[in-house]
């Protein structure tokens, strides 16, 4: 897997209800604009929403689009527990579905969050990121994304 043709996901877990639709064009937009640029490879991180959002749409076009991979790149094998029961059959929905699983730790601590960020970016040429606040593990990745030089989409809305 070539790192030039390669891009990563950042985002929020809570997206607001009303801009989710706007948000969602927004994306798959992007992506089809990675695509014609050369970008194959798609890092998801697995996390409720925006990553989950990223991953659904990755795999939504990979059906018109068969050279593209989803890439889960996860923090942990215990990653959803405490999740609601839809998000973890939606979670599981993904995992089946994805090209490639990557877990950078065995089991949760506490820097794995951060770490399979890190990995994401380390692996990557370009960041697609929805991003609002200055702080957090979104922000960090961005920050991290933008310190080592990767394009980045910003689709704050």
């Amino acid at each position: 897997m070539n790192r030039l043709h390669t891009c990563c996901f950042t985002g929020h877990r809570d997206i607001p209800s009303e801009i989710l639709p706007a948000l969602a064009a927004k994306l798959e937009a992007v992506v089809l604009e990675l695509i014609a640029d050369g970008i194959r490879y798609f890092y998801a991180g697995g996390a409720l929403g925006f990553d989950t959002l990223a991953a659904e749409t990755v795999l939504r076009l990979r059906d018109q689009a068969p050279q593209i991979r989803l890439i889960l790149a996860l923090p942990c094998r215990e990653q959803t527990r405490g999740w609601p029961a839809m998000s973890v059959s939606r979670y599981e929905h993904i995992l089946r579905r994805a090209n490639e699983v990557i877990y950078t730790s065995e089991h949760y601590t506490r820097g794995c969050m951060q770490r399979r960020n890190r990995f994401m970016v380390d692996h990557s040429a370009v960041c697609v990121a929805y991003c609002t606040r200055a702080t957090g593990g979104s922000a960090y990745t961005l920050q991290y994304a933008r310190k080592a030089g990767l394009r980045i989409l910003l689709l704050n809305m």
